[in-house]
């Protein structure tokens, strides 16, 4: 992001009418999102292992509940079998989706920095993938209210004066099933987000290309898992969960090169000034 100081006017009628309109018009709105330096100064390099942080942070939550808790909870068409698993692991069942909630929570300083970082690139292509990434964040964070509501299903006692515990259980599984078709959908925005990233990043000079290849196959990735688990669920069971291999490697890469690397700053700057 480029950073813009103010021009300090100094005039020998400053304490004349004249002088002081003049002062007064040069100066910025104090609504101008453009803060001077000496309120802010954004530092690439601090603010890329932050991001690096963050997105570590997502990556470790995002396994545990999405990867440790729902493999060791869920079994697959067995609506009687994952209900007993929840119940009787309620507490493992609540931190998966306490950690599934946090996600989304970090994502969004994530996607500031993102953007803050790779402006210089393209504005417009930089707006563009926020767009996907928000919307992408939306129905993700929707997605999580399915999860939430299993557990008080499954364990209102008030319900079985209307349901059988059979019945109960079916609805949980329904839970569990529009939660997975809601977080496809979030993937797919979040798929077209990976390409205009990688784009970025090949482009930008202060981040490997590599990186941004490798960030391209992350969001060709999800969007090939996505659609298919939506619109091609055969298919889809004979390419998951390899297909995703490229975007775990994608985004971990990227995460870790942040974290421990940041970005060249010096070509930071340099795109920034020939903006």
């Amino acid at each position: 992001m480029a950073t813009h100081r103010l021009v300090d006017l100094e005039a020998s009628d400053a304490y004349s009418c004249k002088g002081a309109y003049s002062v007064q018009r040069h100066r910025r709105s104090p609504v101008d999102p453009v803060m001077p330096s000496r309120y802010f100064e954004f530092s690439p390099q601090r603010s890329a292992r932050l991001g690096g942080a963050l997105y570590l942070a997502i990556i470790v939550l995002g396994a545990f509940a999405e990867g440790f808790v729902t493999n060791k909870l869920i079994v697959s068409g067995d609506a009687a079998a994952t209900a007993h698993n929840i119940l009787r692991a309620s507490t493992l069942w609540r931190f998966g989706v306490a950690a599934d909630f946090i996600v989304v929570v970090l994502a969004v300083p994530l996607l500031w920095i993102e953007y803050l970082l790779l402006r210089p690139v393209s504005k417009r292509l930089i707006l563009l993938a926020v767009m996907f990434n928000l919307t992408s964040l939306a129905v993700e964070a929707i997605s999580k209210l399915f999860l939430i509501v299993v557990m008080p299903t499954l364990a209102n006692t008030e319900s079985l004066h209307a349901f059988s515990p059979e019945q109960l259980q079916v609805l949980a599984t329904l839970a569990l099933r529009a939660h997975d078709v809601a977080f496809d959908i979030a993937l797919i925005f979040f798929g077209f987000t990976c390409l205009l990233y990688g784009y970025l990043i090949f482009r930008s000079g202060f981040l490997p290309r590599t990186i941004g290849v490798l960030m391209l196959l992350a969001g060709a990735s999800y969007l090939t898992a996505c659609f298919s688990a939506l619109f091609a669920p055969d298919l889809a069971n004979l390419i998951s969960p390899a297909i995703l291999i490229p975007s775990l490697i994608g985004e971990t890469s990227f995460c870790l090169w942040l974290l421990v690397k940041g970005v060249n700053v010096v070509k930071w700057q340099e795109r920034v000034s020939a903006r």
